[in-house]
């Protein structure tokens, strides 16, 4: 990613040199930064009121009960752990913080949840199927309100930003579904892979 990051701007510079547009892009790189911090504090309030309010829904408990009703799906989905395990209680409170769009609440409890999970099955340097699969649920997680694409809309003048909503839901239902199959399928060649290894 940091190659990238190094070769985006040196490409740019080359080509505005050889097209002798060299100003022009001194220009946009002046305006378009201004503009991006213009952009990031006109979404600061707006997140921090969502995140308020989620964190009121968290002290609420709303947090612990959303993990209570995700505990039986989510144990078929991570059939190596032990259920009501520290590593499976951790894994339903991330994805429940995930689902009410707590991602300040939700990267550390993700963490912890991996480092759990490594415990318990003795990982090593190698990823489990249960790593992988809680990988792909913080990837392609479901969200009931997208707080920052709304805060993004608010910011570029949207009259209705949470208009979205259902587009939303159906869109990352649908990549949550092609990404815990795909997840499923993987792990079940790998494992025809390596019986008929030995």
């Amino acid at each position: 990613m940091k190659i990238i990051l190094v070769i985006i701007p040196i490409v740019s510079l080359v080509f505005a040199a050889f097209s002798g547009r060299i100003s022009e892009l001194s220009e946009s790189i002046l305006s378009k930064s201004g503009e991006a911090v213009e952009l990031v504090i006109s979404i600061c309030g707006i997140m921090c009121f969502w995140s308020g309010l989620m964190r009121v829904a968290e002290k609420a408990g709303l947090l612990e009960k959303l993990s209570g009703l995700l505990s039986a799906p989510l144990g078929l989905l991570f059939g190596g752990l032990k259920k009501g395990g520290k590593a499976m209680s951790l894994i339903c409170a991330n994805i429940a913080a995930n689902i009410l769009g707590l991602g300040n609440a939700s990267t550390p409890l993700g963490i912890a949840a991996m480092k759990a999970i490594s415990e318990e099955q003795g990982s090593g340097e190698y990823a489990t199927n249960d790593m992988i699969m809680l990988a792909v649920l913080n990837t392609a997680s479901l969200q009931i309100i997208p707080a920052t694409a709304a805060a993004l809309r608010t910011a570029n003048g949207s009259q209705n930003p949470m208009e979205i909503l259902p587009c939303v839901w159906i869109v990352s239902a649908y990549s949550l579904f092609v990404a815990v199959a795909s997840a499923k399928l993987m792990s079940k060649i790998k494992r025809r892979k390596q019986q008929g290894e030995l």
